[in-house]
């Protein structure tokens, strides 16, 4: 089967971010979205460790040690960027103030739950993070993730049998096979990799994945 690879999946997502969005990209696959948003769109990157106006990864070489997003990665400051207190942060995050985030998960259920901080798995590390706070507080929550697991178990679920971060908060995920929109009736498969098909991906996750208009 074809799959797009991580840097796809990321310039995927870049097109669906419009100019003027304010957008936190979670940590992991997530924060390499920055290196695929066009340079003639104003873009505004929200980082949880208190920056605001984030660029593209450094040239290997430039990296300040100083300059950080919240996953410890070198990134850049486009000009007017700034930075500024924890606190100040999460306050953007609960608040409304993010139009998009991007994250990653575990989980997702066809209604938009999301379960992204713990399998349960014994020695799993939990690390909920902010993603609880962005969950509820952006505008909307779109999800990057494989679709399957290593042992080849659906991610996109009919429930959640993870703990959750949140409940019908995503709209959209992309994944490497397909996208799809989630909501009350169940998630749309809006695009397919080429030679994807609704049968296979339907046989791939075991739920009744609806086409996307004019399919």
């Amino acid at each position: 089967m074809n799959r797009m690879s991580r840097e796809q999946m990321a310039a995927r997502v870049a097109r669906d971010i419009p100019e003027g969005a304010y957008v936190n990209l979670g940590i992991g696959l997530p924060t390499t979205v920055a290196n695929y948003l066009p340079a003639d769109k104003e873009i505004f990157l929200q980082s949880e460790n208190g920056l605001l106006g984030m660029g593209p990864a450094p040239a290997p070489g430039d990296e300040d040690p100083d300059l950080i997003n919240a996953g410890k990665q070198p990134v850049t400051l486009l000009t007017g960027g700034c930075y500024f207190h924890h606190a100040d942060s999460f306050a953007m995050m609960r608040g409304g103030h993010l139009d998009i985030c991007v994250l990653g998960a575990f989980q997702v259920s066809t209604r938009g739950d999301l379960a992204n901080w713990s399998t349960g798995a014994p020695g799993a590390i939990p690390a909920v993070g902010g993603a609880m706070d962005l969950a509820i507080g952006a505008k909307q929550v779109f999800v990057m993730m494989d679709l399957l697991t290593r042992q080849g178990d659906s991610k996109l679920v009919a429930e959640c049998s993870y703990p959750l971060t949140g409940l019908r908060c995503v709209s959209r995920v992309y994944t490497d096979v397909a996208v799809f929109d989630l909501g009350p009736e169940g998630a749309r498969v809006l695009e397919m990799v080429e030679g994807v098909t609704l049968d296979s991906l339907r046989e791939l996750t075991g739920l009744p994945l609806q086409p996307f208009e004019g399919a």
